[in-house]
């Protein structure tokens, strides 16, 4: 069992940056990929970026490609979301995940957090 408590959200105006980090609880982290989702009102939840186990390999959705860093501590337990350049757009509920599988399937992951609101004005 892996419990997942995202920070790091808040308030920003637009072209600004912000970092979610997403800290895990026992001594299975770097055995999960994680990845990040996000959910606006009114919409599907939709994939964000994804890294590897190992961190070695990352993936990001096309609309936050440039923008956004996927990374991760194995020793911290803890997975980041550097935001920079943010836009109107991007303001959603963020959802860290972890799973064995990982990808840009939520299906990959056993394991969410509560989610994080970031809100961004323009």
């Amino acid at each position: 069992q892996v419990q997942l408590v995202e920070s790091g959200g808040g308030l920003v105006q637009a072209g600004g940056s912000l970092r979610l980090s997403c800290a895990a609880s026992g001594r299975t982290f770097s055995t999960y990929a994680m990845g990040w989702f996000r959910q606006a009102p009114g919409t599907e939840r939709e994939f964000v970026a994804a890294i590897s186990k190992n961190g070695g390999n990352t993936d990001y959705a096309d609309s936050v490609k440039g923008r956004f860093t996927i990374s991760r501590g194995n020793a911290k337990n803890t997975a980041y979301l550097q935001m920079n350049s943010l836009k109107p757009e991007d303001a959603a509920v963020y959802y860290c995940a972890a799973g064995g599988f990982g990808g840009r399937d939520s299906e990959g992951y056993a394991y969410w957090g509560q989610g994080s609101q970031v809100t961004v004005s323009s």
